[in-house]
């Protein structure tokens, strides 16, 4: 058994950063009676970073969506890949796991297990919902898939990629009752107030398609209640302020509060959220609270998508659930009045069938998982 161990991780935003951070937490707690020294060093989120992990790039870099939008970036992204590739041929490392950006990683991936380097693909691309042939790419590039949804094994299954289903970090995370009060009063609000929150995203692109009509909303639902409280989240100071001076632009009258990195406690103090379409709609559904979920491309990158697109939801929830469990706005229906007339539905009235189904989300992906990726990987490694 050697005496150190490296492991090499990419992570692509916010969410995997998240993932990531458990799985070495859990890894370090699983490998701390082997007097193995463990080195983990790639493109790190501050919760990597805080678990010790050496990041040779700001993973801001690499957080971008939508086919069109890419471009601009792709020249920096394929000199990362390519430094990335050198430095591990050269200096390799015990194993490679990618966290989600399947585009970035995939060959990455497969450029390192062509090199003999075992390597882990963390978070299964959405092949089941489009591009579906991305599998065979997945099976060339991966010694194992880790999933989070329990319905994406049966898919690898199929065409016998090695894959292990771990659940969801964040189900671990979020406590199956979230306190609207403790919320509020963790952030210094009015406990008597009703809040809606805003989540525009954590990518710039989607900060930037979204806010102006999360914005225009907010204005709308302000006039029809002028009692109405809003927060929003933002992932660091460059969206705080973005997001202060769309909303100062369009709705001067509003008093909104944006803070950073507390996006939990900001989804828990609301009545209702207006979110953008990606994992921050899982955290929402695993908190309890109703929601409306958006998300816009560009107009080319949706004129592509929305022929490459299999399924008949975008957002998690859904998703997982396969029926319409919250409301969905998608490109042009992306509008403050389409956004407030379905705010208008939840915002006070609970839905006992929504509220069951976000438990049944919470109870099936609440497995262990940065435990039981840990354990797969340790076996991984010490596989002959």
């Amino acid at each position: 058994m050697p005496k150190q161990l490296t492991i090499a991780l990419v992570a692509g935003e916010r969410s995997g950063d998240i993932i990531a951070a458990n799985f070495i937490s859990a890894f370090k707690h699983l490998m701390a009676d082997s007097n193995i020294e463990i080195k983990f060093e790639g493109i790190a989120g501050p919760l990597m970073l805080e678990q010790g992990m050496q990041s040779f790039y700001d993973m801001e870099e690499l957080a971008v969506m939508g086919l069109v939008e890419v471009l601009g970036r792709l020249p920096r992204l394929l000199k990362i890949r390519r430094n990335l590739i050198k430095h591990w041929r050269d200096n390799p490392p015990d194993l490679f796991m990618g966290i989600d950006a399947p585009d970035f990683n995939l060959t990455l991936e497969e450029k390192l297990k062509q090199s003999g380097i075992k390597t882990v693909h963390y978070v299964s691309p959405s092949i089941w919902a489009w591009r579906q042939k991305r599998v065979f790419k997945v099976k060339r590039a991966v010694d194992m898939v880790l999933t989070l949804l329990p319905f994406e094994n049966k898919f690898y299954h199929k065409f016998d990629v090695p894959c292990q289903f771990v659940g969801h970090t964040l189900a671990d995370q979020i406590p199956l009752q979230t306190d609207k009060q403790s919320a509020k009063q963790a952030l210094g609000l009015n406990l008597e107030d009703d809040f809606i929150a805003v989540l525009p995203g954590s990518r710039s692109s989607e900060v930037s398609m979204l806010t102006e009509d999360f914005a225009k909303a907010c204005q709308l639902l302000n006039q029809q209640n002028p009692k109405l409280k809003f927060i929003a989240a933002a992932v660091n100071q460059q969206k705080q302020q973005y997001i202060q001076d769309v909303f100062g632009q369009i709705a001067p009258e509003l008093d909104i509060h944006v803070i950073i990195g507390k996006s939990r406690e900001v989804m828990g103090a609301a009545n209702a959220i207006l979110i953008a379409s990606g994992t921050a709609t899982l955290e929402a559904a695993l908190i309890k609270r109703p929601m409306v979920v958006c998300y816009r491309f560009k107009a080319l990158s949706y004129q592509i998508f929305k022929r490459l697109v299999k399924v008949k939801y975008f957002s998690l929830p859904n998703l997982i659930m396969d029926k319409p469990v919250v409301a969905e706005l998608l490109q042009d229906q992306v509008t403050a009045e389409n956004i407030v007339a379905e705010l208008n539905k939840v915002m006070f009235d609970e839905n006992q069938q929504q509220l069951e189904d976000f438990h049944s989300i919470h109870q099936q992906l609440k497995q262990d998982a940065g435990v039981i990726a840990a354990q797969t990987i340790k076996k991984l490694l010490y596989a002959s």
